[in-house]
């Protein structure tokens, strides 16, 4: 049994962004042409892109992008040990940031009238 019904939400992500391109559609194709335009490159495969979707969904917190991206990543060949280490990547940044607006809180607090 999963957390979340990833599939679902995948579907209804696709269905969604399908709805919206009706409503919006250079602002859809414009989203289309940012996500392409890396694959153009070459400089990074497709798994490489798909591992740095999940880590970046992870860090925003966006369950849409997880669905999309793992079933992507999935149909890529990516394998579990690969996510594992791309989530420690994510896991890492994020503490990381943590650590970095720690740090900035404690200034402000510091810089506060009251100090």
């Amino acid at each position: 049994m999963t957390m979340h019904d990833w599939n679902t939400c995948r579907n209804q992500i696709v269905a969604g962004v399908g709805s919206l391109s009706k409503l919006s559609p250079d602002s859809v194709r414009g989203y289309a042409t940012l996500g392409g335009a890396g694959a153009k490159t070459g400089k990074l495969d497709a798994k490489t892109r798909e591992l740095i979707a999940l880590a970046v969904a992870v860090s925003l917190r966006c369950d849409g992008c997880i669905a999309v991206h793992a079933d992507a990543a999935h149909k890529l060949g990516v394998t579990e040990e690969e996510l594992g280490e791309a989530l420690g990547v994510a896991m890492a940044i994020n503490a990381g940031a943590a650590l970095v607006y720690s740090t900035r809180t404690l200034d402000a607090f510091r810089a506060s009238p009251e100090a």
